[in-house]
């Protein structure tokens, strides 16, 4: 999970004249050491305190793991393949039980093109990964992977300064095979439902592919050793718009971790004892990467919602103060005009209005918003989309 900051992270903060300024940061991170690997214990300080600092200063961040690609030598961090960090030091590092600590100063020049709509949060509908293999669980006895993977997503994404609001929906088993087929022809309806339930834009679907073991790690003649095998973890994740039934993002991840039980040895997936395991942390290693691609894959897109209730010229609304909604903010209409081919598939189509709302009322989940336009809402339906008017936008023109 994401690792505790030393008491402060400061910024030390130098502005330029340049619209694109750089930041400094103080930043402490920390990792465990496993297996006895020091080495990896600081990267993984390293890459905890540099993910801190980019999270906190609201940097554009499209991968953690292209960012902290580096090594350490001596009091230097070396990065490569990423504009934003202009200089990373090593300034202390130290080993606290049995956890190393390392500080870094950092130097952040934040993209100048930053889009206005990541200030407004979207919710994501964290589904149930789905295990396609399943025999490949016998090991442990891991069986419940798939849902213990799912929760701790649920938790990394929750835990992080992101830019989407993850919506739990993983205490239901789904199948999600026809979502990841070469043909792609998968049930719309059931985004639809998910969303439904969760009140999201997005819905976030995955099946892990392998857990397969790979290698034996000990010999069979050092009878007086613990067995330890390499063991695989791949899984794969789509992104779906709700609203348009799109895939909007879509990626697979692979890593391998040491499985330090015996083969005969019964694990509960949800312990400590597990996560505490050097395959667990590559897992969470995983997890910690998907929650920030996913940040960068939503950031950008418009925060969009339904119209829920009309009123005469008032309207309820599915975005609230969960989604950055304020009061007096301006509101765009679209109409949802879905279109059904011959072999009975739905497309969403949207035409947009010239109908502007605007806020007058937030809650947490919800908002009412009144009629500004000079025409009535006659036109205006239940389940037409709403998009939040970012400012200085141009307005749309007959």
């Amino acid at each position: 999970m994401k690792k505790q900051f030393a008491s402060s992270l400061s910024l030390l903060c130098i502005t330029l004249t340049n619209p694109a300024y750089a930041e400094w940061f103080e930043v402490t991170g920390m990792a465990d050491v496993k297996n006895g690997d020091h080495q990896k214990a600081k990267r993984k300080a390293v890459n905890d305190a540099i993910t801190q600092a980019l999270l906190f200063s609201g940097a554009a961040v499209s991968s953690v793991q292209t960012v902290t690609d580096g090594v350490l030598t001596q009091d230097q961090l070396k990065i490569r393949s990423n504009a934003e960090i202009q200089s990373a030091n090593v300034i202390a590092e130290a080993k606290v039980g049995d956890s190393w600590q390392v500080t870094l100063h950092i130097d952040i020049t934040p993209q100048s093109a930053q889009c206005p709509t990541s200030a407004y949060n979207k919710q994501v509908a964290v589904t149930q990964s789905q295990l396609k293999n399943k025999h490949q669980a016998t090991l442990g006895q891991i069986f419940d992977i798939n849902k213990a993977v799912s929760e701790r997503l649920y938790q990394t994404m929750t835990e992080q300064k992101l830019s989407l609001e993850p919506v739990p929906y993983f205490a239901q088993t789904i199948d999600v095979s026809r979502f990841f087929s070469q043909r792609f022809d998968y049930n719309e309806q059931l985004i639809e439902t998910i969303t439904a339930n969760t009140n999201s834009q997005f819905v976030l679907l995955s099946q892990i592919t392998d857990i397969a073991s790979v290698d034996k790690l000990n010999s069979d003649l050092a009878f007086w050793q613990s067995d330890k095998y390499l063991r695989s973890f791949k899984v794969d994740f789509a992104l779906f718009d709700a609203l348009s039934h799109e895939r909007v993002w879509q990626k697979q991840y692979a890593t391998q971790g040491v499985w330090p039980f015996k083969k005969t040895k019964l694990i509960d997936v949800y312990s400590e004892r597990f996560w505490q395991t050097d395959y667990a942390d590559e897992i969470q290693t995983t997890l910690t990467q998907i929650a920030t691609d996913l940040n960068a894959a939503v950031a950008c897109l418009p925060t969009n919602g339904k119209i829920l209730h009309i009123d005469d010229e008032q309207v309820v609304i599915n975005l609230g103060r969960m989604h950055g909604l304020e009061n007096g903010q301006i509101l765009n209409v679209a109409h949802s005009n879905p279109l059904t081919n011959v072999d009975g598939k739905i497309f969403m189509h949207q035409l947009k209005t010239i109908n502007k709302l605007q806020v007058i009322q937030v809650n947490a989940q919800n908002a009412i918003a009144v009629n500004i336009s000079n025409r009535p809402l006659h036109n205006v339906q239940i389940n037409d989309l709403v998009e939040i008017q970012i400012e200085n936008e141009n307005e749309f023109e007959l």
